[in-house]
């Protein structure tokens, strides 16, 4: 696309999903060490282009401020998706003259028909901690996210190629066993990348979406892990999760638990339940494949599942295509079931306990052409404890204000006005402005009596 249908396009993604009930999106900008926003770092992204290292038509064009700008309008979150270290998921792909790649091929493995940075070395973690910051410092995003792709998925009758680095760092490290040395490199990426976010920006929040199974039964010596019998991410991908979550080097976990209610070797139920229970009490939400789950009639049972967990706060929907495509009425399966309400993103009070404070001077306006609320409050940039965002809440004459219940939330908006509806000139409502904070704490309500 040039870049004039990539800005109708993206809009047009942002508000379908939005109106599907979708209140936060996760949106890859690095898949091979590029970029999908303006980066001296990295090249642009073949991806976006078509081929890696050109820029787009309009060299003024920025996708991932764009999308934030986007997103931000509607009361919507921005999670910058990144791939840590895959380089080329085709070997054959062309890269770059300005890549990475080019000035240190030393530092990159051939694994299968892949390329990928090593995980083994410290170099290679500071440089993908470099383009975090270079994100997080420069772009408002909301929160930078990482899926199942650490070390890469095993292929039969090959071993990973990292004897170079396993032999200069290890002994050094403390490490004779190969896989405890790799599962210590994920982990010092993870907690290096969280310290990162942190010292940038506070409330940027480090959220990870790994492979639905943690370990099986079988393979734990205590029995502590699932009842399953698949690929496992401490063991295959060497990944740690339950530690980054019990260390707190996330702050959301999201496992993709894409598989069907009764699967014989992971079970949807058993998997949400384990970790439900294996979560720390910490921030977690459910990798749903809404395609799988339509196709078996199971969507709205599983989301109603998750619901009934104490520890799990929301879904996430694999994947998003398929809600904007709408071609078999995944836009409506959950406008009509799951997502008849608007949520709110819950409070990450793991990160900062608190309110914002309230709006102040609610007032509401008639101009000749509109009717509108609009209220005051102290606009601070640079501090998270203040007011990012309003909720809008309506209650019908002598109705009860409960702002716990979603079916009274008219509106989440990044303005401080809202535009009335009209209906009789005589009917009487309250209306009540929350505002919330980049943690997502909600302040106390301010309301006021209207007539539409």
């Amino acid at each position: 696309m040039n870049s004039a249908a990539m800005k109708h396009y993206l809009t047009e993604m942002v508000r379908k999903l939005d109106e599907a009930g979708i209140n936060a999106l996760i949106f890859q900008i690095r898949p091979e060490a590029d970029a999908f926003y303006k980066s001296e770092l990295e090249p642009w992204s073949r991806f976006l282009t078509g081929r890696q290292g050109q820029t787009p038509d309009d060299p003024n064009f920025d996708p991932l401020a764009f999308l934030i700008e986007e997103c931000h309008k509607r009361g919507m979150e921005l999670h910058a998706w990144m791939n840590p270290y895959r380089v080329k998921s085709n070997i054959n792909s062309e890269l770059a003259p300005n890549h990475i790649y080019w000035k240190y091929p030393e530092r990159f493995v051939k694994y299968g028909t892949q390329l990928f940075f090593d995980p083994g070395l410290p170099e290679n973690r500071t440089f993908i901690c470099n383009v975090v910051e270079d994100i997080v410092e420069r772009y408002d995003v909301d929160a930078i996210h990482m899926d199942d792709y650490f070390y890469p998925y095993p292929i039969a009758g090959q071993t990973f190629p990292d004897d170079g680095s396993f032999s200069t760092y290890a002994a050094s490290q403390g490490f004779s066993d190969r896989e405890d040395w790799r599962r210590n490199n994920v982990n010092l990426l993870i907690q290096q990348i969280k310290y990162t976010i942190v010292k940038a920006k506070p409330w940027v929040r480090f959220g990870i979406s790994p492979f639905g199974i943690y370990r099986n039964k079988r393979s734990t010596p205590d029995g502590s892990g699932s009842e399953t019998n698949g690929l496992q991410n401490y063991d295959d991908l060497y990944a740690d999760i339950k530690l980054w979550v019990q260390k707190g080097w996330i702050d959301y976990n999201l496992p993709q638990l894409y598989w069907e209610i009764g699967h014989k070797a992971a079970d949807y139920t058993t998997l949400l339940q384990w970790w439900n229970a294996n979560n720390f009490q910490q921030p977690l939400y459910i990798g749903q494949d809404i395609k799988r789950s339509l196709d078996k009639n199971e969507l709205d049972v599983k989301i109603k599942q998750s619901r009934e967990m104490a520890f799990v706060s929301g879904n996430c929907y694999w994947y998003g295509y398929l809600i904007t495509e709408n071609r078999n009425g995944e836009a409506e399966a959950l406008r009509n079931g799951a997502h008849r309400n608007k949520a709110l993103i819950p409070a990450y009070s793991n990160m900062h306990k608190g309110r914002p404070d309230k709006v102040k001077s609610l007032t509401d306006v008639f101009a000749p052409d509109m009717h509108f609320l609009t209220w005051d409050y102290k606009k601070q940039t640079n501090n998270p404890e203040s007011a990012k965002y309003f909720v809008v809440y309506r209650f019908r004459n002598g109705e009860k204000v409960d702002i716990e219940n979603p079916e009274n939330i008219v509106a989440v908006t990044s303005d401080n006005f809202y535009v009335l509806p009209y209906e009789t000139g005589n009917t009487k409502y309250t209306y009540v402005i929350t505002a919330m904070d980049a943690f997502h704490n909600e302040s106390k309500t301010n309301k006021i009596k209207v007539k539409l």
